[in-house]
C-alpha cells in the first residue's frame, strides 16, 4: 500500500510541476515532441511516418506511366 500511495504522489508531483510550468510561464505551452516538429531532424531529412509515406507515394505516382500499361482481355478475376 505504501508503494502505491508512494507512486501515486510522485506522479502528482509531477503534473503539478507541468502545469506551475504552463499556467506560470509567458506563452507556456507544452513541448512539441513530434518528429515534424523537430530542427535537427528536418536537416537530416527525417519525417514521420505518415509524411514519409505521403512523399513515397507521391514519387511513386510521378514515376508511372499509363501510355505503357496494357490489360488482359480476357482474363476471369481470380484466374
Amino acid at each position: 500500500m505504501k508503494v502505491i500511495l508512494l507512486a501515486v504522489a510522485l506522479v502528482a508531483i509531477g503534473i503539478f510541476g507541468m502545469a506551475v510550468r504552463i499556467v506560470f510561464l509567458k506563452g507556456g505551452k507544452f513541448v512539441n515532441t513530434h518528429v515534424g516538429g523537430n530542427k535537427h531532424l528536418k536537416r537530416q531529412k527525417v519525417h514521420c511516418a505518415q509524411t514519409q509515406d505521403k512523399i513515397e507515394q507521391r514519387n511513386a505516382w510521378r514515376e508511372v506511366q499509363f501510355k505503357n500499361a496494357t490489360f488482359a482481355q480476357n482474363m476471369k478475376a481470380g484466374k
